[in-house]
């Protein structure tokens, strides 16, 4: 699973001294001992429901895991978790041996994949959520297999919503930039990417990604965890069940191919244009080879990965005032964004 480096500058614990209200005796109150059987309850109808419908992804490289996504055996995982994988190893909650399956297709900008196991699974199709209606503070359980341990689960809250998160790159893929993420306080470990972020009504409302990681300290860094929202998530595998591939992003797109640039003192100074889409944004708007990006919309462009960043706040559409230099001159230039 990758692990999302956050740089966090400080933790405050507080201390834990009681446990709800007591009688005179020592006692929680029946009160709240009513209200914990009933959170229990809830949390064991979820797990009931949804736990079987996760499953354990296996590959030469590793393992993670997937939620069962429709009656013909499609099983949606994230797209760090396939790899350049194309046959895996899948292991239900009840399957007494690893059952075989292949990449339908897998789309890294968003971390989203498809595998399906031919002639289908018995087991039931995970309800898939509106992620637009989570609250912060909504309860949500974890599930999947993290380091290995198939069929765990953790419970937690709804952080945030919407956050825009960048995605460590890997060996062979660059980093990507991940808009309408789940923040969630419920604990996510390397295995337990591709699982389910599952509401207390039994939906799951998104995928797990990433945990954060402590820059200063090291190690994990508990309570902050990523999920793609259920919404991405099912825009982008119907898409790729539908057709084999995704032609609706949903991303915002200049239309162009760039590679990292330096200035005189080998400081990172902007993004430079190698090639231009015909017909695309850009060449439209009049953007060409050789030209540097320094700006988008105002904000300051220094490298690639601070271009996708800013693309990833925008939506297919969108017109954007673009900075380029060209030839020593900076030039403004409006241009209508594409879809990627």
């Amino acid at each position: 699973m990758v692990v999302l480096p956050v740089l966090l500058t400080a933790v405050v614990l507080a201390g834990c001294t009681g446990g709800g209200k007591k009688d005179g005796s020592g006692t929680p109150s029946s009160t709240a001992a009513a209200g914990q059987d009933q959170q229990s309850s809830s949390y064991e109808k979820v797990v009931s429901n949804v736990l079987r419908s996760v499953v354990q992804i296996n590959t030469s490289e590793g393992l993670g895991s997937g939620v069962v996504y429709d009656d013909k055996g499609d099983i949606v995982t994230n797209a760090h978790v396939v790899g350049a994988a194309k046959t895996f190893e899948v292991t239900t909650a009840t399957s007494r041996k690893p059952l075989s399956a292949t990449l339908v297709a897998s789309y890294p900008p968003s971390d989203i994949a498809v595998i399906r196991v031919s002639g289908g699974l018995k087991v039931p199709a995970a309800k898939f959520g509106d992620s637009g209606k989570l609250r912060v503070g909504q309860q949500v359980l974890a599930m999947g297999s993290p380091l290995g341990l198939s069929g765990s689960v953790t419970n937690g809250i709804v952080s945030a919503v919407g956050r825009t998160v960048q995605e460590p790159g890997s060996e062979g893929s660059p980093a990507t930039t991940i808009t309408d993420m789940v923040q969630t306080s419920a604990a996510i470990n390397p295995g337990n990417s591709g699982g389910a972020l599952v509401d207390m009504n039994s939906q799951v409302v998104g995928v797990p990604t990433l945990a954060a990681t402590d820059q200063q300290e090291g190690g994990a860094a508990p309570g902050i965890g990523f999920a793609l929202s259920s919404n991405t998530v099912s825009r982008i595998a119907d898409q790729i069940i539908e057709q084999g591939s995704v032609s609706k992003s949903g991303r915002a797109a200049l239309g162009v191919t760039v590679r990292p640039v330096l200035n005189q003192d080998f400081q990172p100074a902007g993004a430079a244009v190698v090639s231009v889409q015909k017909n695309g944004p850009a060449d439209k708007a009049g953007i060409k080879a050789g030209d540097v990006i320094t700006a988008v919309g105002g904000t300051q462009v220094t490298d690639v990965a601070e271009l996708t960043a800013i693309l990833a706040e925008h939506k297919p559409g969108d017109t954007v005032e673009v900075t380029v230099d060209r030839d020593g001159n900076q030039q403004k230039i409006r241009v209508r964004l594409g879809e990627q």
